[in-house]
């Protein structure tokens, strides 16, 4: 699409003074910028069909390709309940979707949402179209990252891998960090509606966060064994307690105590659509790197 930019002149000129001045009016047609062509890969899951709605209305992208073993054939647009199809049909070879958009020399961002084994794989074969990638999958393992790190920074492509897409949860990791210095004892409880990827990596960042600073927490409980105290996470006396009952929205809270007072930290998380503004901030911020990042709230 076109943009047209209009400019209003007024000239005055030594005119009788019955004379009319006239405004002149000058047009061009400018052409506008290409949108960043998002290929989501995992489409058929939850968050996915969230994500290509929430593309489809951001301005500067627009959802060019849908990869998935499931629904294979079906257009995404039908598949994500929306209005109208996009004409735009979920395919089961990554290669063959990136192939197409590699050839329209525009921006391309491969979104992933599959599985840890196959992230390394889907990075390099949008690395080899050109094409950047943002990655939300959980329990993406520390070799993994590194190799991920090493083949970017050769390729000088980039990549955001993202284990959380909230803002909300990355600002209360940020609260986290920043009350761990003036209190001594923590603990981090949170409930979920399913029993899966416990505890959760929302629970995992914070802790290793927190452990990071070289603190040691709970040191009048750190060596107990008791299984209710909930399960340490990694040396430093983090606890973290995952409560698991259907209905429950996801959520984290982090509780610090010292003399006479407790602080508490709370996020709950009570629909997919919360993760959308910061896959749009990821997609946008990757479309620029030429290496890899690891996690969003670099860009905070």
């Amino acid at each position: 699409m076109a943009t047209l930019s209009c400019q209003f002149h007024l000239a005055i000129h030594r005119l009788p003074c019955k004379a009319r001045v006239r405004p002149c009016f000058s047009c061009s047609v400018q052409p506008s910028q290409s949108n960043i062509k998002v290929v989501i890969n995992g489409a058929a899951k939850e968050i996915a069909r969230a994500a290509v709605i929430a593309v489809t209305k951001a301005r500067g992208m627009e959802v060019a390709g849908a990869v998935d073993s499931y629904c294979v054939g079906e257009d995404i647009g039908k598949v994500c309940d929306m209005e109208e199809p996009l004409e735009i049909p979920i395919m089961n070879d990554l290669t063959m979707v990136l192939g197409s958009i590699s050839q329209s020399k525009e921006t391309g961002v491969v979104v992933d949402f599959t599985q840890p084994s196959a992230v390394y794989d889907n990075v390099k074969q949008a690395t080899a179209f050109g094409l950047r990638s943002v990655v939300h999958v959980p329990r993406i393992t520390v070799d993994t990252i590194s190799a991920l790190s090493a083949f970017c920074e050769k390729a000088s492509m980039g990549c955001l891998v993202a284990p959380t897409l909230s803002i909300g949860s990355i600002l209360l990791q940020q609260a986290a960090i920043s009350a761990s210095f003036h209190y001594n004892n923590v603990e981090i409880v949170e409930s979920r509606a399913h029993a899966t990827d416990l505890p959760s990596p929302d629970a995992i960042q914070i802790a290793n966060n927190l452990s990071n600073l070289g603190q040691i927490y709970n040191r009048e409980d750190l060596s107990t064994d008791v299984s209710a105290r909930g399960q340490v996470l990694g040396e430093d006396g983090v606890r973290v307690h995952s409560m698991v009952l259907p209905g429950l929205p996801s959520s984290t809270t982090v509780y610090f105590s010292g003399p006479g007072e407790v602080y508490t930290i709370k996020h709950d998380i009570t629909d997919v659509q919360c993760l959308m503004p910061g896959l749009l901030l990821a997609i946008r911020k990757v479309a620029r790197l030429k290496h890899l990042v690891y996690g969003l709230e670099k860009f905070l």
